[in-house]
């Protein structure tokens, strides 16, 4: 039986972090979200739940194709929780290595450290854990959530604020850490992309830590056009490291418009403190995101309806065509009903603003064109009698495939 959060339902146990447990939801709506249920002794800290509830607002601003917005959050509950786009697909760390399409995944991570820098946001724990694989392409996840939540008490607690191979020196060293330890943690991803290996080696995690402040990583096998790059972001002076900008410059990257902040809402934290959280809102006719399931079952129903203009319109030519001598008046029925079915969906697409508007506008006309082409074809090229026996052939493989359908 499935359990429930507020207003959404949850489903499944995708899995757990240090800060939490991640579900598979549904929002109101019906639509697939990610809710992060927040450990106990994570939401038992009023102080860091106050400065997650501050943060909240700034991680809200991030958008793009290749991070998970941050759509919710409700941090004045029993069980306080983060709500974020569902990414449907496997994390980097647990796809084949070396990624084949490098490029593709330097760029998509370029593209969202940039996103994430221009809001204000510090990651703090970028790796490929928190990489996740759509459909060939990267989306960053859980961003901010390790920087805002990085208290003493938190961290006594248990949560893990970082992975050693991927934390910049100057965290491993309890200095002050900014935008640059991100750039960090993104050579290191990119080099374990790469190469398959991590760049500081296995081991404990001391010894990994150890190596990342006192040794080079190990690059060995990376791209020509990439090993300059991880270079430099894996400065040991976080001076030294390009910005993101700057690597999205090296890369080729076309920096992205800055989303404009979605409308505000009110979310309150434990301690009583009152918080905007800016929150998008997701209304029926609004296209999807890219790579979200909602975009898949888009495409999916574009092409399932794009068949059946096609198909029907087939069937439809060839019984126009059987009947055009002995019955023109069925003939002419058949072509305005066909079309005037195709025109309707048309304006109900058009009306509800459905995606693939203009495609699906110009299959329609495609479809009528090409019916009464094909109708007039035909009869020039066959006999009524030929006609009438590929019509009834058609007409009863029809109703067979819709019984087994």
């Amino acid at each position: 039986m499935s359990d429930h959060l507020g207003p959404y339902q949850l489903l499944s146990r995708l899995g757990s972090g240090g800060f939490g447990e991640v579900h598979l939801a549904l929002d109101p709506d019906g639509r697939t979200v990610a809710v992060k249920v927040l450990h106990p002794h994570v939401a038992a800290d009023a102080g860091a739940l106050a400065r997650l509830a501050r943060e909240v607002q700034t991680m809200r601003r991030v958008g793009g194709p290749h991070v998970a917005e941050v759509l919710d959050a409700s941090l004045d509950v029993t069980r306080p929780y983060l709500v974020t786009r569902y990414v449907q697909g496997r994390p980097l760390s647990a796809v084949p290595v070396p990624v084949a399409a490098l490029r593709e995944l330097a760029e998509g991570l370029a593209g969202a450290l940039l996103a994430i820098h221009r809001a204000g946001v510090v990651h703090r724990d970028l790796k490929p854990a928190n990489v996740m694989m759509a459909d060939g392409l990267p989306v960053v996840i859980d961003f901010g959530i390790a920087s805002a939540l990085d208290s003493l008490s938190v961290t006594a607690s248990g949560a893990v604020v970082g992975t050693p191979g991927y934390l910049a020196p100057e965290v491993l060293e309890g200095r002050e850490a900014g935008m640059e330890a991100d750039v960090f943690s993104f050579g290191a991803t990119l080099a374990y992309a790469a190469t398959g290996r991590q760049p500081y080696g296995q081991g404990p995690a001391s010894a990994v830590a150890y190596r990342v402040v006192h040794h080079e990583p190990d690059l060995d096998g990376v791209p020509g056009w990439l090993e300059p790059l991880l270079r430099d972001c894996l400065a040991t002076d976080p001076a030294a490291r390009p910005t993101a900008e700057r690597i999205c410059d090296r890369l080729g990257v076309d920096p992205a418009t800055p989303v404009p902040p979605p409308p505000a809402r009110v979310v309150r934290s434990r301690g009583g403190d009152v918080h905007e959280l800016d929150t998008r809102q997701w209304r029926p006719g609004d296209r999807p995101r890219p790579g979200s399931p909602e975009e898949s079952r888009a495409r999916h129903r574009e092409k399932v309806r794009r068949r059946w203009v096609i198909g029907s319109g087939l069937f439809v030519s060839l019984l126009s065509a059987a009947a055009w001598e002995p019955l023109p008046e069925v003939a002419l029925f058949l072509l305005a009903g066909y079309a005037l079915a195709v025109v309707a969906d048309a304006g109900v697409a058009l009306f509800a603003r459905a995606p693939y508007l203009r495609s699906r506008i110009v299959v329609d006309l495609a479809g009528i064109a090409g019916t009464a082409g094909l109708c007039l074809g035909l009869n020039a090229a066959f006999s009524t009698f030929t006609l009438a026996l590929f019509a009834g052939t058609a007409l009863v493989a029809g109703i067979a495939f819709l019984l087994s359908a």
